[in-house]
């Protein structure tokens, strides 16, 4: 394509290779700061540095100064209510998920924002109990205090006459709950203060999307049998949730249907209204709370009917007015619990921090991932210290939050102040609600997190490694549990880059005719390959896992082994040094061996020598050198591979690190290929690659800094100036000189020229 004449670019500079770029420019050594002088300046103080670590441990001083009270007030006040109505009803409903009495969701609303209010970076974060944490905090808890640990004699026509102490239940979940979160919140203050927030970033959005859908389907299960209200046990660990489902069809008999009504109501409503929602959200200012319709009807009718004595629907009972005092966390536990807390707090605060960028992208404003991690420390171990439990954010309330025109945190502290009111004023009115309804609003709110299914296909075009990194996490975490389905969700996704990057993706490159640019040649039609000259890359870094793979496809692409090259022509020159020894070859006036019956360039046919005298000829004293063509047929038995190139250019563009391994491998390649005079240069290196190949002693008296060019195109432009003036020598010709009156067999060099340990090895193969 002809392009105009502005499109067009021309350059004219030397072709560099290292050593002359670095006599044109001069190198500016760096000079790294010592422990000592980093730990100087981390403790020194000023008055801007004591405001600026201020404000970054209390970003409320920063937003708050600025707040514009006329234009973002009303809004955050309109949001807050909206989303402190939510709040309060998902607080009840995910305690359920946590095998808590609800009042202890309300707990957890309100007292987690308090200090994120202070600490929190992001304006948008409805901070509080998340369904999935909230479900993976359940399993720990019912692991530590399972049902049966609880269970007294007593005259009960239950199984065995014997019955669950319900209250001493409680109050252990409870200890359990409250101690798990503590820890959950030293764990990411810990995270926090040691600036160690990239660890989430292992946690990537194919595996967060599986992993969420899977907990989804945990959640499901586990809300289906309070909307049924059948009797199961609790299940824990690998295959627990087939194991519910089993127990949920073999008690469905005893399905109470006052409560299944109620459920299936709640959850066609809400979920019809949720959609309407969501198709007129803009013509609709703020979303109908239809969560709180839905229980302030169902709560009246469960009270006029008086559903638990008629029908024995199960109600939340109990939900005491006010706030209970603080209690310590049992210590003990810790040690039982680190794993799943480890797990549990990591997914809330990922989730949460992906949720936070999202909002913040769209609002301008930035977010700080390691404060973060000190926000929602503290603020889980001051919710668990007054009896709530793990909470970060819940995908529904913060796009309530956003939706309805908050701003800022205020909005956040109006809806905390909406719990709060229900705690101390209105809690009790909220007693004959049908736990059913509760599980159908949890169910409800899942809908998001199912849709992430749709990703599946969309993946799968885009990326199938990713499409299948998604898929394992959902199975796994289905089938083994939410704690041991991270875990093999996250191996298996780090397998997947390890493996990425042991095999591959490697090339020969070809020139585009008139330009500088350089293509894989099996993905455009008019690339050409340069005569004598082979491209070699590597699109990876090079380690000690894939330097196999390196090589083998080096060998490959040249279409040869060089050391298989170098032992095939040694072999062949000791045969044919024998047969001088014998007579039976003899050179030409030019040099050249000459050998009776074999048609070969390099040798010919001599009638006046007898084969059978040929051993009793005397050898002529005198130096004669030989000639060997050895891409032509040989005068003995020999096939030596052919070698049609004298240069190989290896480029280093997409290598990012090399190892101690790697660097020695690549040593013992180049030497291997100057063996058979083909010669090797690396292009597009990095200057730390080169460095790291410097410090594992990689040039040498051999090897010289002389191999090392700024871009493909310097080597080859090198190469063909080299080979216009003479230097390069035809890599088909292997000249050596013999003594004929030596009667010592020529020595050849063998492979212990080789270093390290490698050289031990072809060894040990020949």
């Amino acid at each position: 394509m002809d392009l105009p004449p502005d499109q067009n670019y021309c350059v004219a500079r030397p072709v560099y290779s290292k050593p002359s770029f670095e006599e044109d420019n001069e190198t500016k050594a760096r000079v790294p700061k010592t422990v000592r002088e980093r730990f100087k300046k981390s403790c020194s103080c000023s008055a801007k540095r004591a405001k600026d670590i201020t404000k970054g441990l209390l970003p409320i001083l920063d937003w708050l100064p600025k707040y514009k009270i006329k234009e973002w007030l009303p809004k955050d006040i309109v949001s807050g209510i909206s989303t402190g109505l939510v709040a309060t009803l998902q607080g009840l409903a995910f305690a359920l998920l946590v095998s808590i009495p609800p009042i202890y969701g309300l707990y957890a609303s309100f007292f987690q924002f308090l200090t994120y209010f202070f600490m929190g970076t992001s304006r948008h974060l409805s901070v509080g109990p998340f369904p999935v944490t909230s479900l993976m905090l359940g399993s720990i808890v019912l692991a530590m205090a399972p049902e049966e640990n609880f269970k007294i004699k007593g005259n009960s026509t239950g199984l065995n006459g014997t019955a669950v102490d319900i209250a001493a239940m409680n109050e252990y979940r409870v200890l359990v709950s409250n101690t798990a979160t503590v820890l959950m919140g030293i764990l990411l203050l810990i995270m926090g203060i040691l600036q160690i927030g990239f660890l989430v970033r292992y946690l990537s959005d194919p595996l967060v999307g599986g992993f969420t859908t899977a907990a989804a389907f945990h959640i499901v299960i586990s809300q289906v049998k309070l909307v049924l209200s059948v009797p199961t046990k609790n299940y824990n660990g690998v295959l627990s949730v087939i194991y519910t489902i089993i127990d949920i069809f073999r008690n469905i008999g005893k399905t109470n249907i006052a409560d299944l009504i109620a459920g299936l109501l709640t959850l066609i409503v809400v979920m019809s209204v949720k959609e309407v929602n969501d198709r007129f959200k803009h013509k609709i200012p703020v979303p109908i709370p239809i969560e709180l319709f839905v229980t302030i009807v169902a709560t009246g009718i469960s009270y006029g009917v008086d559903l638990e004595t008629k029908y024995h629907a199960s109600i939340v009972k109990d939900i005491p007015t006010g706030f209970l005092p603080p209690r310590p966390p049992d210590v003990s536990m810790f040690a039982d619990v680190i794993g799943s807390c480890f797990s549990t707090a990591v997914v809330g605060y990922a989730v949460a921090v992906s949720v936070a960028k999202v909002y913040a992208i769209k609002h301008d404003y930035q977010i700080d991932g390691n404060q973060e991690l000190v926000a929602f420390g503290v603020s889980n171990i001051f919710g668990g210290a007054f009896s709530g439990f793990f909470g970060c954010t819940a995908l529904s309330r913060t796009a309530v939050q956003e939706s309805t025109g908050g701003q800022t945190e205020i909005a956040g502290f109006i809806s905390a102040s909406i719990v709060f009111i229900v705690i101390v004023a209105l809690g009790n009115l909220l007693e004959p609600l049908q736990k059913s309804v509760l599980a159908a609003i949890v169910i409800a709110n899942l809908k998001g997190m199912f849709m992430q299914v749709l990703d599946v296909p969309r993946l799968w075009r885009q990326n199938k490694t990713d499409s299948i990194i998604w898929v394992v996490t959902c199975a796994a975490s289905i089938i083994l549990g939410l704690d041991l389905g991270l875990l093999a969700g996250l191996v298996f996704e780090m397998a997947t880059v390890v493996i990425r990057t042991q095999f591959p993706t490697c090339a020969a490159l070809g020139n585009v005719p008139g330009t500088d640019i350089y293509k894989n040649i099996k993905d455009y039609k008019n690339i050409e390959e340069l005569s004598g000259i082979k491209i070699f890359r590597c699109s990876a870094p090079i380690y000690f896992a894939n330097m196999d793979f390196f090589k083998d496809r080096l060998k490959a692409i040249v279409g040869f082994d060089a050391v298989r090259v170098f032992r095939k022509r040694n072999k062949a020159l000791k045969m044919i040094q024998k047969l001088i020894k014998k007579g039976k070859l003899r050179s030409t006036k030019n040099g050249v061996l000459t050998d009776l019956g074999v048609d070969n360039k390099a040798f010919e046919s001599d009638p006046e020598q007898d084969p059978e005298e040929a051993e009793d000829v005397d050898v002529p004293t005198k130096e004669v050198e030989i000639q060997v063509d050895w891409n032509s047929d040989l005068p003995v038995k020999v096939i030596v591979p052919k070698v049609t190139i004298h240069s190989l250019i290896i480029d280093f563009g997409a290598v990012s690190f090399l190892d101690v391994v790697s660097v020695k491998g690549l040593k013992l390649i180049v030497k291997e290929f100057m063996r058979i005079d083909v010669n090797v240069y690396i292009a597009g290196y990095d200057d730390e690659i080169i460095q790291k190949m410097e410090a594992c002693g990689f040039f040498d008296d051999t090897v010289k800094k002389d191999i090392l060019f700024l871009t493909i195109h310097d080597a080859v432009l090198f190469i063909r100036m080299k080979a216009s003036y003479g230097n390069v020598e035809d890599p088909i010709f292997e000249k050596i000189s013999l003594m004929k009156e030596s009667k010592e067999p020529l020595t050849f060099p063998e492979i212990d020229e080789l270093e390290d340990h490698q050289g031990a090895i072809y060894k040990l193969a020949s």
